[in-house]
C-alpha cells in the first residue's frame, strides 16, 4: 500500500492554478467574517475545488496507456557544431493535455533552464528539435527526460520519468566533413562565402583525351586526336596523386589557449580531422603525428577507406599536454615515419619571435627533406584592441602594444618564407577553410 501511495504522490504536482483558486477560497472565507451576505459560498466553492482536483486526478491515473516520448540521440556528437536532437510525443489521453518537458542534458553545456513546453490534442504526434553544441571532446552523460502533464482542469500535474541514462561521445568535428568534401571535387570553397585563393599553374597528370568546351585552354588542344576524329580533342589533366599528406599537431601548453568555447587545439584537431579527408577524396595518403614533450600518436600516411575512422579514433582522445614542446623529438618522428618528400602541416602556436626562433632551427631541418607550412593562430583579442579606436592615454598605450604584438606576428611568416618554410597565419574560426585552401592551391602549383 505504502508504495503505491508513494507511486502517486511522488509524481503529483501541484500547478499554479490550484494555487490561484486556492488563494480565492481563503480571501472568501475571510472576507465571510465581514461580510454576511457571502453566507455558504466559501464553502460551496471550496468543495467545488475539491471535487475539481478529484475529477483531475482520475483524469491524469484512470489510463494505464497515456503518454509516449522517445529522445533520439545521435550515437556521437560533434565538437564545435551545432548536433540537432530531438524528442518525439504522441498522446494517447482521450481528451487535449498540456506538456512540459525537462530533458536532462549533460553537465559539461552547464544549462539548467532546458524547458519545452506544448500542448497535444488525443492522439496527435509532436516532435520536439533542439540543437547542442559542444565544445570539449570526451564522454557526455544523458539523464532521463522528465515529462510533465496536465488535462484540460489544469489544477494537477503529472510527472513520468522516461528513458534511462545514456553516455554518447564527442567526436571531432565531422559534421563538415562532407561539406568539405563536396568543395574539394571542384577545388573552390566560395560556395560558403569564404574568398577562392588564386592557383597559379595546373597538373600535368596526364587524364584522357575529351572533346572541347568553351572555356577549355586551346594550350592543350591535342591535334593527333583532332585530325583522327575531325573534330577538336583537347588533353585533360588531374591532381597527381598518392601523395603523402601529414598533419603534425602540438599538443604543448601554447596550444590551450580557449576561443569561442574551443582550445586551439580543439581548433587544430577539427581541422586535421577535416583535412585529411579532403586529402582522401583527392586520392591523396592522409596521416598524423601528435607532439608535446615527447612524441604521441603516429599514425602512418595511407588511402584505405577505414583510414579516416582511424585518424577519428585517435584525435578524440588527444588532451592537452602543460609542457614545452619536444622539436628535436619531433624531427626524430618525422625522419622515422616519412620515407618520402611530404607536406607536412605543423599546427602549433607562437606568441613572440623568440619562442619562434627557438624552434627555428628544427623547422629548418624538417624542411630540408619535406614541404613544411607552419600553421599558428592570429590573437583575436589583441586584433580588436589594436583596431579600437584610443580614448585616452592609457588607451593609447595598449593600443600601440597590440598593434606591436600583431605586427610581431606578420614578421614570423616573413621569418619563415627567408628560410623557405611556408607560413599560414589565420583567425580560429577560419583555420579550416584557410588549411584545406592552402593544400588545394600546393597541389595546383605542384609543389608537394
Amino acid at each position: 500500500m505504502k508504495k503505491i501511495l508513494r507511486k502517486y504522490y511522488t509524481d503529483l504536482f501541484l500547478t499554479n492554478r490550484l494555487f490561484i483558486a486556492l488563494g480565492v477560497c481563503v480571501c472568501l472565507f475571510v472576507f465571510s467574517f465581514f461580510i454576511s451576505f457571502l453566507g455558504d459560498l466559501p464553502y460551496f466553492l471550496f468543495g467545488a475545488l475539491m471535487v475539481l482536483i478529484i475529477l483531475d486526478f482520475i483524469l491524469l491515473y484512470r489510463k494505464n496507456k497515456t503518454v509516449f516520448l522517445r529522445r533520439d540521440t545521435p550515437d556521437r556528437l560533434s565538437n564545435g557544431d551545432d548536433n540537432e536532437l530531438k524528442i518525439y510525443l504522441e498522446n494517447f489521453y482521450p481528451f487535449q493535455i498540456k506538456v512540459g518537458i525537462i530533458d536532462e542534458i549533460p553537465f559539461q553545456f552547464q544549462k539548467r533552464d532546458l524547458w519545452f513546453s506544448t500542448s497535444l490534442s488525443s492522439r496527435e504526434q509532436k516532435t520536439i528539435t533542439y540543437l547542442l553544441r559542444p565544445t570539449k571532446r570526451g564522454e557526455y552523460d544523458f539523464g532521463q527526460t522528465r515529462l510533465y502533464v496536465q488535462s484540460p482542469l489544469g489544477l494537477l500535474s503529472r510527472r513520468f520519468n522516461i528513458g534511462t541514462n545514456k553516455t554518447v561521445p564527442v567526436y571531432p568535428s565531422f559534421l563538415k566533413l562532407r561539406q568539405y568534401e563536396l568543395m574539394a571535387i571542384s577545388n573552390r570553397l566560395t560556395d560558403i562565402g569564404i574568398k577562392k585563393m588564386r592557383r597559379i599553374g595546373h597538373s600535368m597528370e596526364f587524364d584522357q583525351v575529351k572533346n572541347y568546351v568553351a572555356g577549355d585552354d586551346y594550350r592543350t588542344v591535342n591535334w593527333k586526336a583532332t585530325a583522327r576524329k575531325g573534330e577538336l580533342m583537347v588533353n585533360s589533366y588531374t591532381d597527381e596523386k598518392a601523395q603523402h599528406i601529414y598533419c603534425v599537431i602540438d599538443k604543448s601548453r601554447a596550444m590551450k589557449m580557449p576561443f569561442d568555447g574551443l582550445s586551439l587545439l580543439d581548433y587544430a584537431i577539427n581541422a586535421s580531422l577535416i583535412l585529411s579527408s579532403v586529402a582522401l577524396v583527392k586520392e591523396d595518403k592522409a596521416g598524423l603525428i601528435t607532439i608535446a614533450e615527447k612524441t604521441g600518436s603516429v599514425v602512418p600516411a595511407d588511402r584505405k577507406p577505414t583510414q579516416l575512422n582511424k585518424i577519428m579514433e585517435v584525435l578524440y582522445k588527444e588532451k592537452t599536454r602543460y609542457l614545452e614542446t619536444d622539436m628535436e623529438a619531433l624531427y626524430i618522428s618525422v625522419r622515422a615515419t616519412l620515407k618520402q618528400r611530404s607536406l607536412v602541416i605543423f599546427f602549433t602556436n607562437f606568441e613572440s619571435m623568440s619562442s619562434l626562433e627557438r624552434q627555428m632551427p628544427h623547422l629548418k631541418r624538417i624542411a630540408r627533406f619535406h614541404l613544411l607550412l607552419v600553421v599558428f593562430f592570429e590573437n583575436t583579442s589583441l586584433k580588436s584592441l589594436s583596431e579600437e579606436p584610443a580614448k585616452d592615454v592609457e588607451g593609447i598605450y595598449i593600443k600601440t602594444v597590440a598593434e606591436k604584438f600583431a605586427y610581431e606576428k606578420k614578421l614570423m611568416v616573413k621569418e619563415l618564407a627567408k628560410h623557405g618554410i611556408l607560413g599560414l597565419l589565420t583567425s580560429p574560426q577560419n583555420l579550416t577553410v584557410n588549411v584545406v585552401n592552402q593544400y588545394l592551391a600546393l597541389k595546383a602549383q605542384q609543389r608537394i
